[in-house]
């Protein structure tokens, strides 16, 4: 398990992460959600004593990450897929951290085998694109077949076949009773791979729980119906005391408040013909979104849109001219090309 208690880190008068406190159980894969800088990294880092807290505490099966006797028997990380040597070979990188942790070199060609590097074992690792890259990271994770993993943006670079590989390899640890602790942007892939939340905003705790009650508390879900009676159906259905939505760009109906079972039910009983009768589920993405939506610190504008920022030097009224060059075309020819 892994736990954080309190945990806080100020960068001089910023606060990267605000007192928090939240249980990483064996068991699930647990996604770790939130924008960017919202302290997800950093906190990342202090789990693994590369940065210390300013205040609060991290426990690693009951121990700080300093305190472990050969830790990487313990639990297994990427954090940074480039952080290898450059140098030597994904085979020779590995065996440094095998003999640095008493692991036995056999391991090292049996992580290897399994990321599917071992016909490039031998080159060396700074030639690798970022995708074998993330595979020699995830190897370095797994090289003590720790009881605990933690990944980073673990699918960055992969193809469609490394994506799948990665999320069964996770739900697979899961299933082994084994810790899993992911970061990721791609909202679809962490809906595909977690099975409970973590999301912080701004350094702070926004939620810790199962991803189907995540989505649930923050988003709508309702049921859509479609049919040629549309009329007779809206009538039916008020007096039955359930309120409808007319959507009039899809031709449909849109009821919160009733199963589809009971609105399908509902329709037999009176003969009415449905095209459509499907229930409506926010994605985990329009989940995230609602819930963080107030903790966003980096909002981008396309240029010239009503709130962007002017960038320095430039015109108020058109942010792609400069300042000091005016409006007019021809001069601003001349002078661009005068410049030049």
């Amino acid at each position: 398990m892994i736990e954080l208690e309190g945990l806080t880190k100020r960068f001089g008068a910023k606060t990267a992460v605000d007192n928090l406190s939240f249980q990483v159980r064996p068991g699930v894969v647990t996604g770790f959600l939130g924008p960017n800088g919202a302290g997800k990294s950093t906190t990342m880092r202090m789990m693994l004593d590369l940065d210390n807290p300013t205040s609060g505490t991290v426990r690693i099966d009951g121990k700080h990450y300093r305190e472990l006797p050969e830790p990487l028997k313990h639990i297994g990380a990427l954090l940074d897929a480039k952080a290898m040597h450059g140098g030597r070979s994904a085979y020779n990188n590995l065996l440094c951290l095998a003999q640095s942790n008493e692991i036995p070199q056999s391991r090292v060609d049996e992580v290897l085998d399994l990321v599917g590097l071992t016909a490039v074992a031998k080159k060396k690792s700074k030639g690798f694109s970022l995708g074998m890259g993330q595979r020699l990271g995830i190897a370095s994770a797994l090289l003590g077949d720790p009881e605990i993993l933690m990944f980073d943006e673990p699918v960055n670079g992969l193809d469609p076949e490394g994506i799948l590989w990665i999320r069964n390899l996770m739900k697979g640890l899961a299933a082994e009773g084994r810790t899993i602790f992911v970061s990721s942007h791609l909202m679809s892939e962490m809906a595909l791979t977690a099975d409970h939340l973590v999301v912080i905003g701004q350094g702070r705790l926004l939620a810790d729980l199962p991803m189907a009650d995540f989505i649930q508390q923050n988003s709508r879900s309702y049921v859509r119906l479609r049919s040629p009676q549309q009329e007779r159906l809206k009538d039916v259905l008020h007096d039955a005391g359930i309120n409808a939505v007319s959507v009039p760009a899809t031709g449909t109906l849109e009821i919160d408040g009733a199963s589809a079972e009971q609105l399908g039910e509902l329709a037999a009983r009176h003969q009415i013909v449905l095209h459509e009768l499907s229930p409506q589920r926010a994605s985990l993405e329009e989940a995230f979104m609602r819930m963080t939506a107030d903790s966003v610190e980096y909002h981008a504008h396309a240029p010239g849109a009503p709130g962007a920022p002017v960038p320095p030097g430039m015109a108020a009224d058109n942010p792609a001219r400069p300042a000091d060059v005016p409006a007019w075309g021809a001069g601003y020819e001349a002078t661009r090309k005068g410049g030049e």
